[in-house]
C-alpha cells in the first residue's frame, strides 16, 4: 500500500527547491536584479505545482513509487538520473548565472528570450501531459510488476512513445534562452545527448522486457520526435 500523502511536506518541499534553485541563480550571477532569473523562477514553480496536482489526483500511489524506488531499477539507469536530475540541472543554473555575472556570451535578444520562456513553459506542459497519461511514470528505469505495469498509448504516446524525455529536452533548451546564457545551451546539449542515450536503453529494455511494447513499437515509431527519432 502507498504511503500516506502529507501536503505539508510536499509544500516544503517545493518552497525549498525554489529556494535552493533561487540560491544557485543569484549567487551566481552576484545581483538579485535580474527579472528574467524571476520570471523563470515563477514559471518553473507553477509548472511543479501543476504536476503535483496532477500526480496528487491521478495517481497518488506514483508518489511513492518515485520516492522510494524498488531495488529492481536498472542499475545502469543511475547514472543517467544523478546526471539529468541533479548535476545537470545544477550547471544549467549555475552557468546561465555566470554568464550573466561575467558576460561570457553575447545578450539574447528580447525576441529569443521570449521564445525560450514559451519552451520551457511548453516543455513542461508536454511532460506534465505525459505524466497525466501514465500512471507508470517512474523516475528510474524498471519494470513495475508489482503496479501492473502495462503499455500506455494514450496522451502523448499517441505521438512519440518517450513524450516525458522530449518534453524535458524542449524544456532545458528553452532555460538556456529565456536566461539569455548561449554558454549555457551547450550544457543543454549534452544534457540533451546523454537523454538520447537513456531513451534508447530504455526503449530496448522495455521491447525485452515489457508484454506488449513491441507491438506498440510497431504503431507508433519515434522515440522523441515524430517523423526524425
Amino acid at each position: 500500500m502507498p504511503r500516506p500523502i502529507n501536503p505539508v511536506v510536499g509544500a516544503i518541499r517545493l518552497i525549498a527547491w525554489t529556494a535552493a534553485s533561487a540560491a544557485l541563480l543569484f549567487s551566481a550571477a552576484g545581483t538579485v536584479a535580474w527579472p528574467a532569473a524571476w520570471l523563470y523562477l515563477a514559471v518553473v514553480t507553477l509548472g511543479m505545482v501543476v504536476y503535483a496536482v496532477i500526480v496528487v489526483r491521478l495517481h497518488p500511489d506514483l508518489i511513492d513509487e518515485r520516492m522510494h524506488p524498488p531495488a529492481d531499477a536498472k542499475r545502469w539507469d543511475r547514472p543517467f538520473v544523478a546526471v539529468v536530475g541533479v548535476l545537470g540541472p545544477i550547471v544549467l543554473l549555475a552557468v546561465s548565472g555566470f554568464d550573466r555575472r561575467f558576460q561570457w556570451s553575447e545578450p539574447t535578444p528580447v525576441w529569443a528570450q521570449a521564445g525560450g520562456f514559451v519552451a520551457l513553459a511548453a516543455g513542461m506542459a508536454w511532460t506534465n501531459w505525459a505524466v497525466a497519461a501514465n500512471r507508470f511514470f517512474s523516475g528510474l528505469v524498471r519494470i513495475q510488476r508489482d503496479r501492473g505495469h502495462h503499455v500506455v498509448d494514450t496522451g502523448p504516446y499517441r505521438f512519440v512513445r518517450h513524450p516525458g524525455y522530449a518534453g524535458s529536452m524542449v524544456y532545458m533548451i528553452g532555460v538556456t534562452f529565456a536566461l539569455g546564457s548561449y554558454v549555457a545551451l551547450v550544457a543543454a546539449a549534452v544534457l540533451c545527448a546523454v537523454l538520447v542515450v537513456r531513451t534508447a536503453l530504455e526503449d530496448r529494455t522495455l521491447k525485452a522486457e515489457l508484454d506488449g511494447y513491441a507491438d506498440y513499437a510497431g504503431r507508433v515509431r519515434f522515440r522523441l520526435v515524430p517523423g526524425v527519432w
